[in-house]
């Protein structure tokens, strides 16, 4: 795919805009909701145990320890000052063997996130990253889905509002191409390549034997190429059930979407085989809008109606005693959250 062919995809593609074309339309709506709540960082009261309500900014780590623990990876939290071989002795007693996953402990979109394979691997990754990071055992599943969960102070349990399956970035070979040529014949992962150049190298110029399989990105990111498709349909009652046994317990969890490593969708309803692997909270998008099949008018309408039952929550917390953030201290946030991103996107 030709240059302008893929420039044109994009344009012609809603999901590949950046954030702010998709957001600034939506910006009076977010203004009636701040006057409705009378604070402009209303979101900060949503989820009371999540620094700024989970929009930015918090540690990934302290909300691991939310969570009941039998439900997530086995993590560990890295300073980046530690000693690379020092850690990598306690990563090892732990019980988490190579290969694992490092992630920043503060990130977003997946940035800065690796699957380390060797003693080498995670020399370089210490010593790039820019700040704090996890180490955390590869959970063997190899499917992934989002789930939006929602739940108001006062309700016993909370629902369901979005489903996302999210197929990773791979290509499948016919033979002859090599996977260079397979990336380049797909726009999805022709967006990608200068990233997988720097990843694979000249593993890029391997052909593939036909309907050999190979994941280019084994993370459920967008941002790195991974297609997102909406199952919101294929909930049930028994999904409910095991999402909500597990949020909760989570106090002072309201509003958020689980990332979820599982093996078949039958026994994640049932609570058997799958992994917490991140929550998201005030933040979190409903990510089941970027769909291929849905329209942006579809992504604008499910952006409003959860922002709607984020200003809900935020207002009913803020009444038991809740603070909203200041207009000073959510500026120093968006400027803090902008500059690590900048940051991770160099690693």
């Amino acid at each position: 795919m030709n240059r302008w062919r893929l420039k044109w995809h994009k344009l012609t593609h809603w999901e590949y805009w950046p954030l702010w074309a998709i957001y600034y339309p939506l910006f009076p709506v977010w203004l009636y909701y701040s006057i409705k709540a009378r604070s402009f960082f209303f979101f900060n009261a949503a989820n009371p145990s999540m620094k700024n309500g989970g929009m930015a900014m918090e540690s990934k780590m302290e909300i691991y320890k939310m969570i009941p623990q039998q439900f997530i990876p086995k993590t560990i939290w890295v300073s980046k000052n530690d000693i690379p071989e020092e850690v990598l002795e306690n990563v090892l007693a732990a019980g988490i063997g190579f290969p694992f996953i490092a992630k920043p402990d503060i990130g977003m979109k997946a940035f800065g996130v690796e699957k380390i394979h060797s003693k080498d691997a995670f020399r370089e990754y210490m010593l790039k990253t820019p700040s704090d990071f996890l180490v955390q055992e590869l959970i063997p599943f190899t499917k992934e889905v989002g789930i939006f969960y929602v739940r108001k102070p006062d309700e016993e349990h909370g629902k369901i509002t979005g489903i996302v399956s999210k197929q990773f970035l791979s290509v499948i070979g016919d033979g002859q191409s090599s996977i260079l040529e397979l990336i380049k014949k797909n726009p999805r992962s022709h967006l990608q390549l200068e990233a997988l150049k720097k990843k694979f190298g000249s593993d890029l110029k391997r052909v593939l034997e036909e309907g050999e399989e190979f994941i280019l990105v084994p993370f459920g990111s967008h941002t790195r190429g991974a297609k997102f498709v909406d199952i919101t349909h294929k909930l049930n009652k028994n999904l409910s059930g095991t999402i909500d046994s597990i949020c909760s317990k989570m106090e002072g969890f309201h509003y958020g979407r689980l990332d979820v490593l599982y093996n078949t969708l039958e026994e994640l309803s049932e609570g058997k085989n799958f992994s917490v692997i991140e929550i998201n909270g005030a933040g979190g998008e409903a990510t089941h809008i970027y769909d291929p099949e849905h329209s942006l008018l579809f992504a604008w309408k499910e952006i409003t109606r959860h922002w709607g039952m984020l200003n809900e929550i935020s207002i009913l917390n803020h009444k038991k005693g809740h603070s909203y953030l200041s207009f000073r201290d959510g500026r120093t946030m968006l400027k803090e959250n902008g500059a690590l991103e900048a940051q991770l996107k160099m690693i």
